[in-house]
């Protein structure tokens, strides 16, 4: 699980940032102001850090400096993606020059957030050895589990971690009817009190990602993908 430091003032925009990355599957942790985000930071536990720039005690951009002059080369080449509420070309040429690896500004869509932290954090993972894929094949669909890639039809798609696990267990279960309440305890874990129909709503994402006829309702079970 990667770990994910919040830098910012900003009470709710750092809240509904944790939250949306714990709903995404990573391990998030907020700073309020530049000193106790340095501070964490330099702990080197983190695998990225979001940082705004408009901060408290020291700026975004000095956290930025000090950080890339760590003694500690696993703390200096920590990535960060920088936040600002100004669309200026010289906070984003700024930060890019003091080793930022991107930039979001405000007000962002969280996707957009999410996507380049992937992006982020894919090219900083060790690949995985070739033998080793175990690859899920099923209606077009190939899932691998520890690369986390997933093509339709040869075409790569970007899933959530919800999307991605709910569909691993249909494939992995393949030809099996699955109620919602089982795909609820795989996906969600056996802590989420919700609603099942949170299950119909995901479901109707990987189809609109894949196709209509990839996952198949099981009138009065649940659902499945066969052969």
């Amino acid at each position: 699980m990667s770990r994910i430091l919040i830098v910012e003032d900003e009470e709710k925009i750092a809240r509904f940032v944790e939250l949306e990355l714990a709903h995404e599957g990573y391990d998030a942790e907020k700073a309020a102001d530049g000193r106790t985000g340095l501070e964490m930071a330099e702990s080197g536990r983190f695998d990225l850090v979001i940082l705004d720039i408009m901060l408290p005690g020291l700026s975004g951009i000095e956290v930025l400096r000090r950080l890339r002059k760590n003694d500690s080369p696993a703390v200096a080449d920590t990535p960060v993606i920088l936040l600002t509420a100004r669309d200026s070309v010289t906070d984003k040429v700024s930060g890019l020059d003091m080793g930022a690896n991107d930039y979001v500004t405000k007000p962002f869509q969280i996707e957009e957030l999410l996507a380049r932290i992937r992006v982020i954090l894919r090219q900083r993972r060790p690949a995985e050895p070739e033998e080793s894929s175990d690859e899920l094949q099923c209606c077009g669909v190939v899932l691998n589990p520890q690369s986390r890639e997933v093509t339709y039809n040869g075409s790569p798609i970007e899933l959530t971690n919800r999307e991605f696990i709910l569909l691993k267990t249909l494939m992995e279960n393949r030809n099996v009817a699955m109620s919602r309440e089982k795909l609820l305890c795989e996906a969600w874990g056996y802590d989420y009190f919700g609603e099942t129909n949170i299950i119909d709503v995901y479901v109707r994402y990987i189809r609109h990602k894949t196709a209509d006829d990839v996952i198949k309702t099981i009138r009065g079970v649940g659902y499945m993908i066969s052969d």
